[in-house]
């Protein structure tokens, strides 16, 4: 969920004559993410008085294997961003979709970009795997995540699919690690490669 679920449509000029979207971003999905999160923590841990952090409710803390889970997340993270770089080369349709989502992102600052990464990732494997996930199911859970990164221009609609193939693979890590720290550090890791380079790459204007 990003540029365009958060209201932004692309970047927009200042009376300085500087383009404010990345920061507008920034902001709203700071806020947006932080709303997420805890909606999720009320949902989970409020309403069924589970550990947000496991996908039984029966989870313990000592069970989860920090650093084992953290490799499982970053391997699948950085294979994730294999594919979509590979979609963006060597398709039409995957090109297309970088440079809309480039668009949008404006003059997104590396920092930015990765503070960005991490509270979507954070926020959306909070709501849609530890809290959503044990309710619905793992395909129900991927098809709203999906859907959730719908918008309704011709060029975006393969990040649906995309979405909806990335969120399957989210919940099988919560399933078979048996927490969410694997779907969050390959969420997070995915964002945080992903972000600048579509910045670097198709979010900057040409010098006029």
């Amino acid at each position: 969920m990003e540029p365009e679920e958060l209201g932004l449509e692309g970047p927009v000029k200042g009376s300085d004559g500087q383009r404010r979207g990345g920061a507008d971003l920034v902001r709203i999905g700071l806020y947006f993410y932080a709303a997420m999160m805890a909606a999720a923590l009320l949902w989970r841990m409020g309403f069924y008085g589970e550990s947000i952090l496991h996908a039984t409710a029966g989870g313990s803390t000592a069970d989860i294997r920090w650093g084992r889970d953290a490799l499982i997340g970053a391997v699948s993270g950085l294979a994730v961003v294999a594919i979509s770089a590979a979609m963006t080369r060597l398709t039409h349709w995957g090109e297309a979709l970088a440079r809309a989502l480039g668009s949008s992102l404006g003059e997104l600052s590396f920092r930015d970009a990765l503070l960005l990464a991490c509270a979507s990732g954070l926020g959306e494997e909070l709501f849609f795997r530890a809290a959503l996930q044990p309710r619905v199911g793992l395909l129900w859970a991927s098809l709203i995540f999906g859907a959730a990164h719908f918008v309704p221009r011709r060029e975006m609609l393969p990040w649906s699919v995309f979405a909806v193939a990335a969120g399957l693979l989210f919940g099988v890590l919560f399933e078979w690690t048996g927490n969410v720290v694997a779907p969050i550090v390959a969420h997070a890791l995915v964002n945080a490669v992903n972000l600048p380079l579509l910045v670097r790459d198709y979010g900057r204007e040409p010098d006029s």
